[in-house]
């Protein structure tokens, strides 16, 4: 959790010195990203919200994404990301939305996609998507690593 707060706590305070807010919509991260992000001391100057979209059931209860929306678009590739990012940004009317979605493991995803694939998307004054492959199956680490990345993600948006 180490490096993530070390990543977070670079991510706070260029969202502080801008007064910029975030939103959040992971999945295969398990609420990592929004965890690192609030145990900043002062998150309630940037954190909006958060929501870890797992499911379908989640993600309709949470994002509320019109059947439209998804047509043609699979789940856990960057196009599905960027779709989550830009929807929690306006849904909690952030300055920016981080989205990540994958398979952390052992197995892959019922998608066809490995253990350890995720892709990231940040959507703002600036728009990002990145696919993350680790080559592990570990759960725990996948984890750890694909939150690292979305904050990773974040803080190189910001830095423009």
């Amino acid at each position: 959790m180490k490096d993530l707060l070390l990543i977070a706590e670079k991510v706070s305070g260029l969202l502080k010195e801008r007064h910029e807010t975030v939103a959040i919509a992971e999945s295969s991260a398990g609420g990592l990203v929004s965890a690192a992000l609030l145990a900043q001391p002062g998150a309630s100057a940037y954190f909006v919200g958060g929501a870890v979209v797992y499911t379908y059931a989640a993600r309709g209860v949470f994002l509320d994404l019109p059947a439209a929306a998804l047509a043609g678009l699979r789940p856990a590739t960057e196009p599905y990301a960027a779709l989550l990012a830009r929807t929690v940004r306006q849904r909690l009317s952030a300055t920016w939305g981080v989205a990540e979605t994958g398979a952390t493991g052992p197995a892959g995803n019922r998608y066809g996609d490995p253990a350890g694939h995720a892709c990231l998307a940040v959507a703002g004054p600036a728009e990002r998507a990145i696919t993350l492959e680790t080559g592990r199956a570990d759960r725990l680490t996948n984890m750890r690593v694909f939150a690292a990345a979305a904050l990773d993600l974040l803080a190189q948006s910001l830095a423009r």
